[in-house]
């Protein structure tokens, strides 16, 4: 089977599995898992950041960042193609009784001018402005990333107008091996930020959420009234450790995979228009007189699944699991399309 639905269906690698066997645990609600602690501590290091706090999810992470950073009644800005708007099941309001205001870009990209035209008036009629949050790279854009001058600029507007600036850095480590930049210049542009560790970096589960010492305090409290906390999880965030440790530069392979597929799509009937692919993530459009069922109908004849992502399009995710030899049969899938 070559699962190109989401690089999040990756399993453990041998040396990946010693790791998790080896892991010296305790019980993180105490803060004494050897193995989490080590995990949070390596992670903040990596971006300059003070602290670091294991949760189950992105999703989390995600929402606790609100969370910590707003008040009810307050708004948001982000992209409109985000995840933290569209995929948490409403977390913003239902979590934080928080609004968003969303800024339309077809990449999913908001600039420092965005951000500045869409805060609101110091008057009592509007939501107070308190918080701006990015996506790198953008998932429901096709992978694309931030470059890290915009970045800074964004963040010069947040400083000189008292907004808080959030990362969800899911796919972090997949701009950042293309950008180059570097992790401590990078990560000081924001007050927090949230990776995956289970998307390319392959470990089971988990995400890690950065900050100052006094934010990552008050993470830990709503984590734990968000039911984010667990016992001796160690055995995980041993797997995420490694996963920083070993695979963030592999994730080049990914995006070398990518493009090469979307040069097979270029050649493939009923494809009208592809993505240009940046990272791990080529969105394509199929033909509708075609379909997108009838597409992915002839993929599973050939044991290859992908995700549909909108009435026309499909979505690929390579991960450490598609190699040349899976590049061959979706070739193969590809040119036998009638």
């Amino acid at each position: 089977m070559i699962d190109l639905r989401s690089d999040t269906v990756t399993k453990p690698s041998p040396e990946m599995l010693e790791a998790m066997f080896k892991a010296k645990v305790g019980d993180d609600v105490f803060q004494e898992d050897e193995s989490i602690n080590e995990l949070q501590s390596y992670a903040a290091s990596l971006f300059g950041f003070e602290a670091g706090l294991f949760c189950p999810s992105g999703t989390m992470t995600n929402q606790i960042a609100v969370n910590v950073h707003t008040q009810p009644g307050d708004e948001v800005i982000c992209s409109n193609l985000c995840h933290i708007y569209n995929y948490e099941g409403g977390g913003i309001a239902r979590n934080s009784g928080v609004q968003v205001k969303l800024i339309a870009h077809p990449k999913g990209l908001i600039n420092s001018s965005d951000v500045l035209d869409n805060i609101n008036p110091p008057d009592s009629h509007y939501a107070n402005t308190s918080l701006v949050c990015l996506e790198d790279t953008v998932n429901k854009a096709g992978g694309i990333k931030y470059d890290l001058k915009d970045i800074k600029d964004i963040k010069r507007t947040c400083i000189e107008n008292h907004l808080k600036l959030h990362l969800d850095g899911a796919r972090v480590f997949n701009s950042l091996v293309e950008t180059k930049a570097d992790k401590q210049e990078y990560g000081s542009n924001f007050d927090s930020i949230s990776i995956c560790l289970s998307k390319g970096l392959g470990s089971p589960s988990g995400s890690v959420l950065l900050g100052s010492e006094s934010f990552i305090k008050a993470a830990h409290r709503v984590r734990k009234a968000m039911g984010g906390g667990m016992r001796q999880a160690g055995f995980i965030a041993a797997a995420g450790t490694y996963a920083l440790q070993n695979n963030i530069e592999r994730l080049k392979e990914d995006h070398q995979i990518v493009n090469s597929i979307s040069e097979l799509l270029k050649r493939a009937k009923h494809i009208v228009k592809i993505t240009p692919p940046e990272t791990n993530i080529l969105i394509f459009d199929v033909d509708p007189d075609f379909g997108v069922a009838a597409f992915l109908e002839h993929l599973t004849k050939f044991n290859i699944l992908a995700m549909p992502f909108s009435k026309t399009k499909i979505r690929f995710v390579t991960h450490m699991h598609i190699d040349q030899n899976d590049i061959n049969k979706i070739e193969d899938c590809l040119n036998q399309l009638k």
